[in-house]
């Protein structure tokens, strides 16, 4: 660590976080860029003191503003470099993986929501009424096209109205990818520079609260009485938190197979197969729900 303070390091992971900012700005780059935004921040603020990260932070901002202008460095690097130190700050502490991901998940959707109002307040841009016209545009264009008979205007609407609502999901499944990512990469690199970081449970040994078992089940009993097409508060919360537990579950139920793969001694090979069906087929996710609610399961298959 360190070595990490006063050598070459921080000068190389500060030329990082610059170099992502820009290609931010270049048509094709752009996504990987964006995919590995949080690792300098995290890095950094995590092998730094507090001090030293503002010294290495501000020149990159500085030039990053002096190149592509302060509203792009406001809107995005605060996007990234604030759930990057958070990670940081919780791999200073040693916090467990479980929780810098639900941590850093949150912030990333909570700083998500705060830039779509910006974008609306400031700009009066809504993100998600252009993304409703062009999800409209586009689908009534493929119809069109493929001479579908008997598809009316309001079934056309309804799905469009469907997919738009099923955002808030793909926000919150999207934000916790990118905290996986962030953390895959960050924590090795702050594990070579001396720093021990707690690594994520084995899939064996992943185990849900039993308590959202309940909440799936009243969530999933409230949604088959819900009236069809209701577009009030709760129909779309349930419409997003249904499908985000089902796939919660569907999680377990591939820890629940590497649990079995481990005792049985089978390769790794088999479960990492058996998950691409899981995680493609919802009915599946069941299987989560049941090893959660029933910890004898996989006392049955244990050794004895």
């Amino acid at each position: 660590m360190n070595g990490l303070k006063s050598g070459l390091k921080p000068v190389l992971w500060s030329g990082a976080a610059l170099g992502l900012l820009l290609l931010l700005a270049v048509p094709g780059l752009n996504l990987p860029a964006m995919l590995l935004m949080m690792v300098p921040y995290a890095v950094l603020y995590a092998t730094l003191p507090k001090a030293s990260f503002v010294v290495h932070v501000l020149p990159v901002w500085l030039v990053a503003a002096f190149l592509l202008g302060p509203s792009f460095v406001l809107l995005l690097g605060l996007f990234f470099m604030v759930p990057g130190i958070f990670m940081g700050h919780m791999y200073r502490k040693a916090v467990p993986a479980a929780k810098v991901l639900r941590i850093v998940t949150i912030v990333i959707l909570a700083l998500l929501m705060m830039e779509l109002l910006m974008l609306e307040i400031i700009l009066d841009f809504s993100l998600l009424a252009a993304m409703k016209d062009t999800i409209g545009a586009t689908f009534n264009d493929v119809m069109a096209q493929s001479g579908i008979t008997g598809w009316d205007e309001d079934m056309s609407e309804l799905l469009v109205a469907t997919i738009v609502n099923m955002i808030p999901l793909t926000f919150i499944v999207l934000s916790f990818l990118y905290a996986v990512i962030t953390h895959y990469i960050a924590r090795r690199a702050v594990m070579g520079s001396g720093l021990e970081v707690p690594a994520f449970p084995e899939a064996r040994e992943w185990k849900l609260p039993r308590v959202l078992v309940v909440y799936y089940l009243i969530a999933y009993m409230v949604e088959l009485v819900m009236p069809r097409g209701s577009d009030s508060f709760l129909a779309i919360a349930l419409m997003n938190l249904v499908p985000l537990l089902s796939y919660v579950f569907a999680i377990q139920a591939i820890g629940f197979f590497f649990f079995i793969a481990h005792q049985r001694g089978w390769s790794k090979a088999v479960p990492i197969v058996i998950a691409i069906p899981v995680l493609l087929i919802p009915p599946l996710s069941l299987i989560g729900v049941l090893d959660t609610a029933f910890p004898m399961i996989r006392k049955s298959f244990t050794k004895q």
